[in-house]
This record gives structure tokens, C-alpha cells and sequence, in this order.
């Protein structure tokens, strides 16, 4: 049984092959060798693995962010938010920091934020003097508030894979994301005056008004989709639903600046995208099925109950495995592959599950910008058509400022249960 669920698993990692693959592999070769069991149970498992409701929001939420990424969406935004942060030294910077934000509240996707954000300002940066390398390394690595501020579609499949309420994880993620984005910004602000790069130019209040006036449309999304949740209008899938409906109206009639050529394409890259999150869902789904049957979660509760370990030492392991696999790993396979794990061992040290689920979120978004395989860096590297070993360079000191994050919000859980009790009155 180690064999097929832990050693062809890894191999098959190693090789390179799809997440997917390496799931079903495990799985087949355990029933089939070491299981009496039919194999119809393959089947029953990768369907029942989909039957979840809370599901239904991935393709909405990925079809509504593929529609607000096109087009000057991005652009508003940006020039919104410099006109609050102006007056600050590096506020081309906090601009971004504040766009990747707020971006991050209507696509929930990372690779869309440095794509949107980068284009945007990566050259507006460089005009005003920053270090190449020091720009790059700011919009590959704050891009991944996109999957801490809700929505977050890694939120909704951490909810789905650990039974635990997406509404309440979409409430305490507001905080934490709000805490690392002004971490942030006061390290860009000490950078940029310590470097002697950036201007500051303190805008007017005509100039404040005009530019929300042109953002009003794209900042009304978050709006509406938490809004609608935590005022008990809509569920979070309902919610999707609606924000999908919302991009539409604004990019296509509103902006007009979609084509229906354009809107079908990004139909066809969500159908694209939707099936590649399924498809690994339904293999993990089976491949937590034979760990639960074969007892492994329990037998590792077990191990754990006996060596006596306080919460605080389980989360600092923790967070250390899971800055190892998020280097290697995407968010989404990572959470689906040991959350069936993890979970028993949360529940039997009384962690709070909203709480470990945005721990295990903020860790993989590191991933998402960390060498040697963080995909931001090669979405920047295509979008800012720089080398890699630049980005490497640039990203390292956000990497930092994440990390003390981290530790803030791991051990100081008062930080989400605060945010989720104040959201979800």
C-alpha cells in the first residue's frame, strides 16, 4: 500500500507529470493490487468528488474574472487608487499593492493580477525610477493577494475539501489580506525613500472624483459579491452567478470594450481552465477516499496524539511543508492533496478550521512567487519580458515581507476569527 499511494506518487511527481495522473495512478494501483474492493468504486468516487454545491461558484467566479481582466478594467483601477495614494513616497508602488488588491476582489486569480497589473505599471514604474528588478519582484509577488481577498476560488475548494464554510473563510480572509497589503506598502514607502526613487504628487479632490467616476463600474463587483453574501442576499455560488452576469453587462455594454468574439473566447478559456480545477478535484477526491478506508488520517492522528504536540509546533511544521510544496505545487492540487490529511490532525488539536484554511492559503500564495517553479514568475517573465534570475532577485525581499506575515497570522488566529465575527454580523 506505501508503495502505490507513497512511492509511485512521488515518482511520478518527480517525472513531471500531471497532478491528476499522479492521483489516479496511486489510487488504480491500490484498488487493484492491495484493496478487495470492485473497481466500480473508481467511478462512484470521481463523480461523487464533484457533487458539491459549493463548486458551482469556480466556473462563474473564473468566467467573471476572465471578463474583468480584459479590456481597461485594470487601468481604472490603477488610476483610482493613485489618486488617494499620491502624496506618498513610492506611491506608484502602494498603487500597486492597492490595484493587485482590489483586482484580487473581483478576479480571484493571481496569474490575472500580474498580468492586468503589470502591463499597467510595470513601465509607469520604470519612467519613474525604480529599479527594474525591484518592480518586477513587486508585481509577481503582491499579485498573490488575489487568492487571500475574497472570492478566492482556492478558498472555495479548501471549503469544499474540509467541510468548512466558505462564507466564514471569505470573512476572515479580509483582514489578513488587508494586514499584508499595508505590510506592503510600508516596506515599498521605506524602499522607495531610502532609495531616493518614485515622486510624490498629492492629487486633487476634482482628480479623486473623476478618476471613481471611470472606476465606479469595476469596484462595484466586490461590492455586490460580498456585499450580497455577508448581507445574507445570496450564497456564494448564487453570488458568482451574479457576478458573472455583472462583468458581462459592464465589459460588453457598459465600457464596450468586449466584443461577443472576445466574450466567447473567455467562455472558452473558462470552460478550458474549469475542467483542468475538476478533473484534479475528482482525483483527489478518490485518492482521500482510499487514504480515509486504509485509516492512514486516523493512524496519523494517532502518531501525532502520541508524540504530544502542542497546536503552535503542528502549525510551525506546517507552515514549513507547505512553503516547501507550494514552491513545486499549485494551490489548488496542493490543498485538495493534503487537506484529508491535515484536517483530522486540525480537528483533534482544536484548531479552528476557518482559521488553518486561510494559514494554508496565505502559505501556497507564497508558492506562488517562490523559486524554483512559483507560476507568477513565469506569467512576469512573459508579460515584462525580463530574465528570470531578475524576477528571482527582485521577488526576495517580498518574500520576507510575506513571510512575517505569515507568522503574524498563524499565531495570532484573533487576527481571522476577529475579521470572520466582524464580517459575518
Amino acid at each position: 500500500m506505501i508503495f502505490a499511494l507513497g512511492v509511485v506518487p512521488i515518482l511520478l511527481l518527480l517525472f513531471g507529470f500531471p497532478i491528476f495522473i499522479v492521483l489516479l495512478s496511486g489510487s488504480v494501483l491500490a484498488l487493484t493490487f492491495y484493496m478487495q474492493m470492485p473497481l466500480t468504486a473508481i467511478q462512484q468516487n470521481l463523480m461523487g468528488s464533484l457533487n458539491s454545491p459549493g463548486l458551482l461558484a469556480v466556473p462563474y467566479f473564473i468566467f467573471a474574472g476572465e471578463l474583468m481582466s480584459r479590456g481597461s478594467v485594470s487601468k481604472r483601477l490603477v488610476d483610482f487608487v493613485r489618486s488617494l495614494v499620491g502624496g506618498l513616497p513610492g506611491s506608484l508602488g502602494v498603487t500597486t499593492v492597492g490595484t493587485a488588491t482590489v483586482f484580487g476582489a473581483i478576479s480571484g486569480s493571481s496569474a490575472a493580477s500580474v498580468v492586468s497589473v503589470g502591463k499597467v505599471m510595470h513601465p509607469a514604474m520604470t519612467a519613474d525610477g525604480y529599479p527594474s528588478s525591484f518592480s518586477a519582484g513587486m508585481i509577481t509577488s503582491v499579485s498573490a493577494i488575489g487568492i487571500i481577498i475574497p472570492p478566492s476560488i482556492p478558498m472555495i475548494i479548501y471549503g469544499a475539501s474540509a467541510e468548512a464554510s466558505i462564507p466564514r473563510l471569505y470573512a476572515a480572509g479580509i483582514v489578513p489580506g488587508l494586514i499584508l497589503a499595508i505590510m506592503l506598502s510600508a516596506y515599498i514607502m521605506f524602499r522607495a525613500r531610502s532609495g531616493k526613487f518614485g515622486t510624490a504628487e498629492k492629487p486633487s479632490v476634482t482628480q479623486i472624483f473623476a478618476t471613481l467616476g471611470r472606476a465606479a463600474w469595476a469596484l462595484g463587483a466586490p461590492v455586490i459579491v460580498l456585499g450580497g453574501i455577508y448581507g445574507g442576499v445570496f450564497s456564494p455560488t448564487e453570488a458568482a452567478a451574479v457576478a458573472c452576469a455583472y462583468a458581462l453587462v459592464v465589459t460588453r455594454f457598459i465600457y464596450r470594450e468586449l466584443t461577443w468574439s472576445e466574450i466567447l473566447d473567455a467562455a472558452s478559456s473558462t470552460v478550458f481552465f474549469t475542467a483542468q480545477v475538476l478533473i484534479i478535484i475528482a482525483a483527489a477526491g478518490l485518492f482521500a477516499w482510499i487514504l480515509t478506508v486504509n485509516q492512514l488520517p486516523q493512524n496519523l492522528v494517532a502518531w501525532i496524539a502520541q508524540m504530544e504536540i502542542s497546536p503552535w509546533q503542528f502549525l510551525l511544521a506546517v507552515n514549513i511543508l507547505l512553503l516547501i510544496v507550494g514552491c513545486f505545487m499549485d494551490p489548488l492540487s496542493a490543498i485538495l492533496l493534503l487537506t484529508p490529511l491535515l484536517i483530522p490532525v486540525v480537528d483533534s488539536l482544536g484548531i479552528d478550521k476557518v482559521h488553518f484554511g486561510i494559514v494554508m492559503t496565505l502559505n501556497l500564495a507564497i508558492g506562488l512567487f517562490t523559486p524554483p517553479f512559483g507560476i507568477n514568475i513565469f506569467v512576469a517573465q512573459s508579460v515584462l519580458n525580463m530574465k528570470t534570475a531578475d524576477i528571482y532577485r527582485g521577488v526576495m525581499p517580498f518574500f520576507l515581507v510575506f513571510l512575517a506575515a505569515l507568522l503574524l497570522i498563524t499565531f495570532v488566529p484573533a487576527i481571522t476569527l476577529w475579521g470572520m465575527n466582524l464580517f459575518l454580523f
